[in-house]
């Protein structure tokens, strides 16, 4: 591949250089067809000055991509020439004039290039009055040697705005292309955070529960084994649970390609008596008091509420050395309010000497931030840990009007 680059970018110089040999060639043989024609109206072989307009003119020619005004000047000065050596003034005999206008024009600015066009055709056809006398049949052509130059000069600025244009819109599609690029990876970022989330959550939550419970088994193993076969029975219930919510969450970073795997609805407070009996299991009671009459959330907001409660709950569990905790949910016109409450002594990782500081209630902000509500924990003036957060809610739709209709 490296080596295709190099040899496509030298035939398109080799191609470059063909093209300007061709338009060099066809400017000297328009020129000395130009000599053809004699002043007496008569045709004749080309005159040696014929040849010598001809071959100086042209041989400025190559200069013409890097030095356009010089080019210009050199056929310009060529074509004065003309007439003080006994040729025709004609269009074909300034063909190479005709040429250095057009690429002038290509490659010069519009005012400057239209500036030198102007002023080489009126030296083209000034000379013809000072060498003899002006006829009309001299007039017209004349008129068409001017002309050429100029109309030279209009396809020149246009080719110049066509080329414009597509650079132009190829850089635009370049932009577009970064632009995607940028999006898709913004996208995958996002995407990343919020399986991490869900990861974290899922995570934190089992083997919290897990480690609770294989701690109670500890304790009982010796003097209550029913109990302990309880204990450990649960453990194994929290376990496949464990497994199957994260085998279900990894399946979210299949490719398109793969097999799809078997998803579940998303978790919401629909199934937060299920949460709170989990907890329960581990030796955590719950209580939960309600307020106001609830409704139906939005998918993200009710996934935020139950991730919000379950690491709430999950941080009592681990660091608040209490058995106890209180969820409260206060159901307004335009939010809920959801409060997780403790009596313990210390509530999050980053307050336990034996952690270092962890991410649960970083996560929790972001997620509720995310849907457009807030949060806020910390200690409580009478003890324990307090989070709470406010998420919004959708318009509450008239419930009669509808059973009307």
């Amino acid at each position: 591949m490296a080596g295709a680059e190099p040899a496509a970018a030298d035939g398109v110089a080799r191609g470059t250089r063909w093209r300007a040999g061709a338009v060099t060639a066809a400017a000297f043989v328009f020129c000395l067809l130009g000599g053809v024609l004699q002043i007496d109206d008569t045709l004749g072989p080309p005159p040696v000055a014929a040849y010598v307009i001809a071959v100086v003119s042209c041989a400025v020619l190559p200069v013409r991509h890097r030095a356009p005004l010089a080019a210009a000047a050199g056929t310009t000065v060529c074509g004065v020439l003309v007439q003080p050596l006994g040729l025709l003034l004609t269009p074909l005999i300034v063909a190479p004039a005709v040429v250095a206008a057009y690429s002038l024009a290509v490659r010069l600015e519009g005012r400057a290039a239209s500036a030198v066009t102007l002023a080489s055709a009126v030296l083209l056809v000034a000379s013809t009055p000072l060498f003899g006398d002006l006829s009309w049949k001299d007039a017209s052509r004349m008129g068409l040697v001017a002309a050429s130059p100029l109309i030279a000069a209009v396809l020149g600025h246009s080719t110049r705005n066509r080329r414009a244009y597509l650079a132009a819109m190829e850089e635009r599609a370049r932009r577009a292309e970064e632009s995607r690029d940028s999006e898709a990876r913004r996208r995958v970022a996002e995407e990343r955070v919020r399986i991490a989330r869900e990861l974290h959550d899922l995570v934190a939550h089992q083997i919290t529960l897990a480690n609770a419970q294989a701690t109670v088994a500890s304790h009982l193993f010796d003097a209550r084994p029913e109990q302990t076969r309880k204990s450990l029975r649960e453990l194994v219930a929290t376990t496949r649970d464990a497994l199957d919510d994260l085998r279900a969450t990894v399946g979210l970073l299949r490719q398109s390609g793969d097999a799809v795997a078997p998803s579940e609805p998303a978790p919401g407070l629909s199934r937060l008596p299920t949460l709170l009996e989990s907890f329960r299991r581990a030796g955590l009671e719950v209580t939960v008091d309600q307020e106001g009459t609830a409704r139906p959330l939005p998918p993200g907001v009710d996934l935020t509420a139950y991730r919000i409660v379950q690491e709430a709950l999950t941080n009592v569990t681990k660091h608040a050395g209490t058995g106890t905790a209180r969820v409260r949910l206060v159901w307004n016109r335009d939010r809920v309010t959801i409060t997780v409450a403790d009596d313990g002594g210390a509530a999050s990782a980053a307050s336990a000497p034996d952690h270092p500081p962890g991410y649960g209630l970083i996560g929790l902000r972001e997620r509720a931030t995310a849907v457009g509500g807030h949060l806020s924990a910390g200690r409580r003036p009478e003890g324990g840990f307090l989070v709470s957060t406010e998420l919004p809610l959708p318009p509450a739709r008239d419930t009669a009007a509808e059973d009307a209709s």
